[in-house]
């Protein structure tokens, strides 16, 4: 009796797994972004994370939520962040859309002003795997993670200044790649002819 019942969940453990394997290989599991879940994807993803960071030790900030801290944040995250999380006041960008899962959008509702800044800081320096978020250890400094930290847990009480600071030089990353391509003609304008060079 007792082997028997052994011998069933070791069975059933078994083809639970060849199961899993066969959905992967036969090419049934959603890989497009625009595509469906994953049975239970969303609450494995979220239970697995939360799991994780629950065992984290939660230092304390090392900067205040003071308003240089908080420009300090703004000009990083403009430039870091902005793309896939938002402005204050700002469509979706087209990235941000053709992402899953959805970035979350940082300056609209709650944002992550709810979670705790340790929280935010782990997720900023080490990223999380198949969300599209990525890790910054090694490209910011320690206190550039934490000014960004304190920037989203206050987004719902930002200044006027920091506000300014987020939209200062505001253009989408379309605009920023011709800037480095060189500048358009402006309207109305043609292009400089350029001069062929004469036959000796």
């Amino acid at each position: 009796m007792g082997k028997g019942f052994v011998l069933g969940i070791v069975v059933g453990i078994l083809l639970l797994v060849g199961c899993v394997y066969l959905y992967f290989s036969w090419g049934m599991a959603p890989v497009a972004t625009s595509a469906k879940p994953m049975p239970f994807e969303r609450k494995l993803a979220k239970t697995g994370l939360q799991a994780y960071l629950d065992k984290l030790p939660h230092p304390q900030p090392l900067v205040p939520a003071d308003e240089p801290n908080l420009i300090a944040g703004a000009k990083v995250y403009k430039e870091q962040c902005a793309t896939c999380h938002g402005l204050p006041g700002e469509p979706k960008s087209v990235v941000s859309k053709g992402m899953f899962p959805a970035p979350p959008e940082l300056f609209h509702g709650i944002g992550v002003t709810d979670d705790e800044p340790w929280e935010t800081y782990w997720k900023v320096e080490n990223g999380i795997r198949m969300t599209g978020m990525p890790g910054f250890k090694g490209q910011l400094s320690e206190k550039e993670i934490w000014q960004v930290t304190m920037l989203v847990k206050n987004a719902d009480k930002i200044t006027e200044a920091v506000k300014k600071e987020l939209l200062a030089g505001n253009s989408t990353p379309m605009a920023m790649a011709m800037d480095d391509m060189g500048s358009a003609p402006a309207k109305g304008t043609k292009p400089a002819k350029q001069t062929k060079p004469t036959k000796k």
